[in-house]
């Protein structure tokens, strides 16, 4: 006999946001409304992420444990912030009939629209203790001019 958990509220909470991924939900829903299209249905397992923002830059931080920083793809393109990876299945013994997997495992993506503030060009990303931090800074303010008027 083997033990399983069963959660009951995590499986709506997949189905309400598999029935808002079709569209099928009223899109004027609050649900709907705060979107940022941050789970995709490619995913096998999603990251906890904390998004932060400074007066001078975003912080991304991302639980992303036992995943290689080689095997981590952070991408930038129109605007949008992309996190691409994979976690390697361990594999599990059994000892004295004891078995339990509650780590996901496989592809993990995860993308962020960023506003326009954010430079794409001095974004940086680290990892350290199965945390992916990525800085994201923001443009420098241009200026006020002051333009003479000539009489």
């Amino acid at each position: 006999m083997s033990l399983v958990r069963y959660e009951p509220y995590n499986l709506l909470g997949r189905f309400q946001n598999e029935l808002n991924r079709l569209g099928w939900l009223d899109p004027l829903s609050p649900d709907a409304a705060n979107d940022d299209n941050s789970n995709v249905a490619v995913s096998q397992w999603r990251p906890a992420v904390d998004i932060k923002e400074d007066q001078d830059r975003f912080t991304i931080v991302a639980d992303i444990p036992g995943v290689d920083p080689k095997e981590i793809d952070v991408t930038m393109e129109n605007g949008v912030l992309s996190i691409k990876g994979e976690r390697r299945e361990e594999q599990v013994q059994e000892h004295d009939g004891f078995r339990r997997v509650e780590r996901s495992s496989g592809s993990f993506y995860r993308r962020f629209s960023l506003p326009d503030t954010a430079d794409a060009d001095k974004i940086k990303a680290s990892s350290k203790d199965g945390v992916l931090t990525i800085v994201l800074p923001k443009h420098e303010k241009v200026q006020p001019k002051r333009i003479a008027v000539h009489s």
